[in-house]
């Protein structure tokens, strides 16, 4: 059986991040990849955070195929026949270095994937790993087809629903609770129509989020990240929402609706689809971590559940990108004493406790809780639309006072023991 130092088994952001970390260390390390290309199969909203990593990998951003940098932030809360819309522009996101950037993935992997190949690593894309080996319990290699190839250690970064994080018995099957199912579109639009559509100056970018009767009631959203020609337009359903709810219909139904209410409509008229992606999406945040590593092999990214939704700000690709260069220097250290025995790669989960990710997955521990209230998606958004409608609207009859429109809506939809026990809940966030 042939070996190498280090094979990682997918060709993501965690898995890519990895390699990067390990090219110049003198290892032999290979990404293998079942797509056709890295990023060929990877489906993200859309949002990158850089402060939290520009310090781990300070090289990799000067040349890296961002969009747009995010200057405007966009919170729209949907009823059936209405809507409200909270928008902040902040230019301290305006100046450098910026903050955070809108993404295409199947661009980014690819640049990020030949960069590592440049540096050394051997990207092979279209092979799929069947199995692990094992050796007294050990983790010494993995299995192509009929190829075997050894290594020291193992990285896996296949995913959510990562095979081998289950096939080294670092976790068991999740629930669907612990899963959201995304569906995504980009749209083609000329630079300077989304500038204008969005209130834009060049290169500056907005990213909006939505939240109500365009999930029908279910726990997820909607999003729109503006890049530098195209829109990323998606919607997020939790799958248990979907299992319990009668009809269950065709869900990807969905963005079409969507698509057609008036406030996305305006947006996207005149664009032209030119993907279609689907993807499933950890919600679970802390609770759902397993166990990190085992003898000769460590999970990173989504394999190791590193992935949380504080409700206005969905995480995972910097959690990927950090993961994998923490996981890139315990094996750096492993090497150095020869040892990747699980207490030697038990370094790996001291470097994520110590790390912004775990610190964050800890704070919002309580996220999941809030995101089954089913309120939160139906009852609230609808009832602050039309307050804000009434308090707006000039019609035939008198208008009434704000005071006495604005208490009349609150002792109806928020003065009520409900209200309250929901409150109590949302304050753990």
């Amino acid at each position: 059986m042939d070996k190498v130092d280090v094979i990682i088994v997918g060709g993501g952001l965690a898995g890519l991040s990895c390699a990067y970390e390990l090219a110049d260390s003198g290892m032999t390390v290979i990404v293998l990849e079942r797509g056709d290309f890295p990023g060929s199969k990877n489906v993200t909203g859309g949002r990158i955070y850089l402060s939290p990593i520009r310090n781990l990998l300070p090289d990799l951003w000067k040349d890296a195929p961002l969009e747009r940098h995010v200057t405007k932030e966009i919170l729209t809360l949907m009823g059936k026949a209405n809507s409200t819309t909270l928008e902040l522009y902040s230019e301290r996101y305006n100046q450098e270095p910026y903050p955070s950037y809108t993404i295409l993935r199947a661009k980014f992997d690819r640049w990020l994937a030949d960069l590592v190949s440049e540096k050394g690593v051997f990207v092979i894309p279209q092979k799929n790993v069947n199995d692990l080996i094992k050796e007294d319990g050990k983790v010494i290699g993995i299995r192509a087809g009929d190829e075997e190839i050894g290594a020291d250690c193992v990285v896996a970064a296949d995913g959510i629903l990562s095979f081998f994080a289950e096939k080294a018995n670092l976790r068991q099957p999740f629930k669907p609770q612990h899963f959201a199912l995304g569906f995504k579109e980009v749209i083609e639009l000329p630079s300077q129509t989304i500038e204008d559509r969005f209130g834009l100056g060049e290169g500056e970018g907005a990213a909006q989020l939505f939240v109500g009767s365009l999930t029908k009631g279910m726990m997820g959203g909607g999003f729109l990240y503006t890049n530098q020609e195209s829109l990323s337009l998606g919607i997020v359903v939790g799958i248990h929402s979907l299992n319990v709810r009668e009809p269950r219909g065709e869900v990807y139904k969905l963005l079409d609706e969507f698509k057609e209410r008036p406030e996305i409509k305006n947006l996207i008229k005149g664009g032209n689809v030119v993907e279609y992606s689907a993807h499933l999406i950890t919600e679970g945040g802390i609770h759902i971590k397993p166990k990190l590593y085992t003898d000769g092999m460590l999970l990173v990214g989504d394999a190791a559940g590193l992935g949380l939704n504080m409700l206005v700000t969905v995480r995972g690709m910097e959690y990927a990108m950090a993961s994998g260069v923490l996981a890139g220097r315990t094996i750096k250290k492993a090497k150095e004493k020869n040892d990747f025995s699980a207490p030697s790669l038990a370094y790996y989960e001291q470097l994520l406790n110590e790390s912004f990710i775990i610190k964050e997955m800890n704070s919002f521990k309580s996220s999941l809780l809030i995101l089954e209230n089913e309120r939160l998606f139906s009852k609230y958004p609808q009832a602050i639309s039309d307050l804000f409608e009434k308090v707006m609207r000039i019609d035939e009859h008198p208008k009434e006072g704000l005071y006495k429109t604005i208490s009349k809506a609150l002792r109806e939809n928020f003065l009520n023991l409900q209200t309250f026990k929901d409150w109590l809940q949302f304050r753990k966030i």
